[in-house]
């Protein structure tokens, strides 16, 4: 009897434990986590036309992160991150680098990063409990404090504060998309995946050039929280004439303004717009923009109607 309160005890000593804690705090520890655990997580990645299975390795090789992203599914497409460098595999294509802290297309980069920088939009609460992946996970929510940006539902791990699934949520509480952990391990010795690719030599990452054409631009509204991140150039999906780009972000919902001026480079007449990513086409003077992001339709109709010539 003696021997089963003991292990009683130690069950339920961390759940409560865990209930003082704060969403904000939960969503600290999982910052920590992703940084310094090594683990294996294999998910899917659910729209709403189609399923996309991937897997995905961390760890920490000579004090620095390595991290390994694949696409299980289509042509083989990877990326490798070796401290703030990302090398994208892809099928048929040589390989290539570019400076960057996470790698694109999983968690929002601010997971694992200051996650102070959402205060401003968006409150942290904490919601119930469920098994994700055969795993008790505790959920918090991410609110957003306007109408211009979407809610986030996450649960976490609550042995080891990593994420186990991210609802993105509309305003009206559809579900536009969700990335979900259907197994998680995690390892006390690195993979020897990752090993190897912290010993390999990657391609160099290309330094972006400026480029003598560049029109500055400028915006009169953002919603509260956005800044610009990157103005360059960039090719718009779908044609390879390059085109003016900005690029904005509040942490978790990025946003891509593509600027052509009238008679350079032709861009679409029309876009299709799903799983909560928004399209909108708009004029600016003789400048024809193309705005998409996660967001709801009215904010990047705003956006754009905000763009104009710097000074």
């Amino acid at each position: 009897m003696r021997s089963l309160l003991l292990i009683l005890s130690i069950i339920v000593f961390p759940a409560f434990a865990q209930d003082e804690l704060s969403a904000k705090a939960w969503l600290d520890k999982m910052s920590q986590a992703l940084q310094q655990t090594q683990f294996k997580a294999s998910m899917i990645e659910v729209q709403s036309d189609h399923i996309r299975p991937l897997v995905y390795l961390h760890g920490v090789v000579n004090k620095q992160e390595v991290a390994f992203l694949e696409y299980l599914n289509g042509p083989p497409q990877k990326a490798i991150r070796v401290g703030e460098q990302v090398t994208f595999l892809e099928n048929e294509q040589p390989p290539y680098s570019v400076k960057a802290q996470r790698i694109d297309g999983l968690w929002p980069q601010v997971f694992a990063e200051n996650l102070n920088l959402l205060s401003n939009s968006y409150q942290f609460v904490l919601g119930g409990r469920n098994r994700i992946a055969g795993r008790p996970g505790q959920l918090v929510r991410i609110l957003p404090n306007d109408d211009f940006r979407y809610g986030y539902q996450l649960w976490l791990d609550m042995e080891n504060y990593l994420p186990l699934r991210l609802d993105t949520i509309s305003s009206d509480k559809h579900l536009l998309e969700q990335l979900m952990v259907i197994e998680m391990g995690v390892m006390d010795e690195t993979p020897e995946i990752l090993q190897e690719a912290a010993d390999r030599n990657w391609p160099s990452a290309a330094k972006q050039l400026p480029h003598k054409s560049v029109i500055k631009w400028k915006f009169n509204w953002l919603p509260k929280g956005f800044k610009v991140l990157v103005q360059d150039h960039h090719s718009l999906y779908g044609s390879r004439q390059p085109v003016e780009y900005i690029g904005i972000s509040d942490g978790i919902a990025n946003i891509s303004v593509y600027i052509a001026r009238a008679g350079d480079t032709e861009l679409p007449e029309a876009l299709n717009a799903r799983n909560g990513l928004s399209v909108v086409t708009d004029k600016v003077g003789d400048a024809e923009v193309v705005v998409i992001g996660q967001v709801p339709t009215e904010t990047l109709t705003s956006i754009a109607k905000s763009l104009t010539l710097a000074e």
